[in-house]
């Protein structure tokens, strides 16, 4: 391989450093995580490099002690505000009540994200009244999905989206807190849901 050949090659594999400002602008105009093989095909790099990139990005800010953080959420990756801040930005948004969820749908998120997929009976009998108009705002707000029917009731069936990961600041539904600790009735609360709802067989 000739002197000019090598050059070409150094030129088409791009270095981490050329790739850390470009990838920085788009993670900061992006509304949603941003996959990294997404930002490989539009830089034209490697993906292995726009991770390394990515990566290199975290660590600034983690070392520079920044407001602002890289964070792997739902898949991808985006700006988020620094943990230790959340206090602080709670108390900056809390007057703005259109971005709030009621009590009554946290309640019912919570239900959906712990026991998912499950019907609006299931919620209902955890929480003791109707959610059909809270499992509708929260359809709206993108927060829930529908995931096929009940193969026993044919009732349809909900489960979280990744904009409910996002919102939360999780990468996946692992990392959920664990539910027994919070609430330590939970586990009988939950088997004695299932026999509630198990199909009468002797029908």
């Amino acid at each position: 391989m000739t002197g000019q050949d090598s050059d070409a090659g150094d030129d088409v594999e791009a270095s981490v450093a050329s790739l850390t400002r470009p990838i920085e602008a788009m993670l900061l105009m992006a509304t949603e995580p941003v996959l990294a093989a997404d930002v490989a095909v539009a830089l034209q790099a490697p993906e292995h490099t726009v991770v390394e990139a990515l990566e290199e990005i975290r660590a600034f800010y983690l070392d520079s002690n920044r407001g602002i953080e890289v964070r792997r959420v739902a898949g991808g990756w985006r700006l988020a505000t620094a943990s230790d801040l959340a206090e602080v930005i709670e108390a900056w948004v809390v007057a703005d009540q259109r971005a709030k969820l009621s009590q009554a749908a946290l309640e019912t998120l919570s239900v959906i994200a712990y026991l998912q997929p499950c019907t609006r009976g299931r919620v209902a009998g955890v929480r003791g009244v109707n959610v059909d108009g809270v499992v509708r705002t929260l359809l709206v707000r993108g927060l829930i999905t529908e995931a096929g029917e009940d193969s026993y009731t044919g009732a349809m069936t909900f489960t979280t989206t990744g904009l409910f990961l996002q919102k939360l600041g999780l990468d996946s539904l692992a990392e959920l807190p664990d539910l027994a600790p919070l609430l330590p009735d939970a586990v009988t609360l939950e088997a004695e849901l299932g026999q509630l709802v198990e199909p009468d067989t002797h029908q």
